[in-house]
């Protein structure tokens, strides 16, 4: 990641790499800053329609046609939740109200923090957005192949919640 970073924001002058905190970090040598980079957020639902898992097939890599639940990244100043509402209905069609909250996934070496909530749709039509191929609903123990290692730990999390909400 931080090989990435060639030249300052501020100035325009090629960076050093510099031992900052531990770490190797881009520094500009001209005007003294040093680049710290941002972690990229990405909000995600877990949606029941019909006792099914609404599920899309990405248009894009990263996992470009497999299977995930409908995610994006949360932009500067956007509340995480409305970023969440606002990727269902871009990706699916459908408006959402979120129901819970189910947790924070993020791997070594990876910028994304993924931050993952359940919902029920409350409204519109299931619909591949622009940035799904198909939208469609999936019995949760009988998935299509998936586009992330993660995705399976985050549907067992969200199906072995919904078991004990039921109980």
């Amino acid at each position: 990641m931080i090989n990435e970073i060639n030249f300052c924001h501020r100035c325009g002058n090629s960076l050093s790499r510099t031992l900052i905190e531990g770490k190797e970090r881009p520094h500009c040598p001209a005007c003294s800053i040093t680049i710290f980079s941002d972690p990229k957020v990405v909000a995600a639902v877990l949606i029941e329609m019909d006792s099914r898992l609404v599920m899309i097939r990405r248009a894009n890599e990263p996992g470009q046609g497999l299977w995930s639940f409908p995610s994006g990244y949360v932009d500067r100043g956007e509340p995480v939740e409305t970023a969440a509402i606002r990727e269902v209905k871009e990706e699916t069609g459908l408006n959402v109200s979120l129901t819970g909250f189910l947790g924070v996934y993020s791997t070594q070496d990876s910028p994304v923090i993924l931050l993952v909530y359940s919902g029920i749709a409350t409204g519109g039509h299931l619909c591949p957005g622009h940035d799904a191929e198909e939208a469609n609903l999936f019995n949760p123990n009988n998935l299509p192949e998936l586009a992330f290692c993660r995705d399976r730990e985050i549907i067992d999390s969200w199906s072995s919640r919904r078991k004990i909400l039921s109980e």
